[in-house]
């Protein structure tokens, strides 16, 4: 029967962790905090290898409120730092992407090179007096870990090593994303007027694929589709065990029989969550990377990259983006209905015209079982300091 005001708006009689307050996706208090004290504090993927392959390369990201750039050096490693130079503050790099020998400051000249070390202070006699020099007008690195070709940052001197981060959460994708050099083929981004733990949501929270009209004939009509199992590991990362699509269940399509990817087998998924807003998505023959950028609140840019084998065979790219973008590409079946489900959702949450997100399914922590949201918002309450069901308090 319905229900009225009252009843609606009751807290859930359910435990903590089996739902969430809409307060987290909407108080802007939440979203400061999370800046403050899961991004700053977390690793962030930042791009893939392949954006920055030649020695002067850079490629420039906000994370956490912070403008980062990393920048492929002289000696070919790759290296991060704040867009800021120490001088003023300018902002160093102004472009997303280019590529630079030295590094110079267009407010004053002050040039730095890319281990970070200030090489040029224009009319540098001026600060005799003051004692300024070179020497110590360093640029502030930014930890940066390459970590199967995916590169991450870290604003936190502090933190854990990325590896003791991960664990062993993507052992999966090694063979996939190491035997062979890859590249990004595919770079995609939309601002969504959402929250950007919604669009993660989107990536564990499976029970939603039935709202998906591709995934209802491909996937979960496939064999063992709810017989896989979810593995939960430390730090809200989690990754579910690999299953077969059934392409050409749907009609008009192809089976994902060939220019399959190193370690995979026809029509092959696997699927990895990293906290806290990372995923990367492996389908037989393309790969999809998944990042976000808090805005605001309700405002996300969300970032999607398709990534192929570097230097293949024309006719085998061409199979590659096919098969990428008539699932995951703008115009394709997953990203505009999962916008729509998302933003739909922001909607009835920024007047509290809804008030609680229920993650309440059991089913043995298989593929639609709502554990791994359980467990990913019990790590977002330990690192704000908070529990997701009664975020103020």
């Amino acid at each position: 029967m319905s229900r009225s005001s009252q009843q609606w708006f009751a807290r859930p009689d359910l435990p903590d962790d089996h739902y969430v307050d809409v307060d987290i996706y909407t108080s802007q208090q939440v979203f400061e905090d999370e800046l403050q004290n899961i991004f700053a504090k977390t690793w962030k993927f930042a791009c893939h290898e392949s954006e920055i392959p030649h020695i002067g390369d850079y490629r420039a990201l906000n994370h956490a409120g912070i403008p980062v750039f990393l920048i492929r050096g002289e000696d070919g490693s790759i290296r991060a730092f704040v867009n800021a130079c120490p001088h003023r503050g300018s902002k160093l790099v102004t472009d997303v992407r280019g590529n630079a020998k030295n590094l110079t400051c267009f407010f004053h000249l002050w040039t730095f090179n890319d281990q970070g070390r200030c090489i040029e202070i224009t009319r540098e006699d001026g600060y005799a007096q003051s004692g300024v020099c070179k020497g110590e007008q360093g640029l502030r690195r930014v930890r940066c870990h390459n970590k199967f070709g995916m590169l991450f940052i870290n604003l936190d001197d502090e933190a854990d090593e990325f590896d003791q981060h991960v664990g062993n959460v993507m052992d999966c994708l090694e063979e996939v994303m190491t035997t062979k050099p890859l590249e990004v083929f595919h770079h995609h981004q939309i601002t969504m007027s959402a929250n950007w733990k919604q669009w993660h949501e989107t990536n564990m929270e499976l029970y939603h694929e039935w709202g998906h009209i591709v995934n209802r004939s491909t996937a979960i009509a496939a064999d063992g589709y709810h017989n896989r199992s979810w593995s939960i590991h430390e730090n809200g990362h989690g990754t579910l065990d690999p299953m077969e699509v059934s392409y050409d269940n749907y009609k008009g399509w192809e089976s994902r029989t060939g220019c399959l990817l190193p370690g995979l087998g026809p029509g092959e998924l696997r699927l990895v969550d990293l906290f806290p807003n990372t995923t990367i998505l492996v389908r037989a023959t393309a790969i999809r990377i998944d990042t976000t950028t808090p805005i605001a609140p309700g405002i996300t840019l969300l970032e999607q990259r398709g990534l192929g084998i570097l230097g293949e065979p024309e006719e085998d790219r061409k199979v590659r983006v096919k098969h990428h973008n008539e699932i995951w590409g703008p115009l394709g079946r997953n990203l505009a209905e999962d916008v729509i489900f998302v933003e739909t959702v922001s909607e009835t949450h920024r007047r509290e015209a809804s008030k609680w997100g229920l993650f309440a399914r059991h089913e043995g922590i298989k593929a639609q079982d709502d554990e791994i949201m359980r467990a990913y918002y019990r790590v977002w309450g330990r690192m704000m300091g908070r529990s997701a069901s009664n975020p103020l308090g």
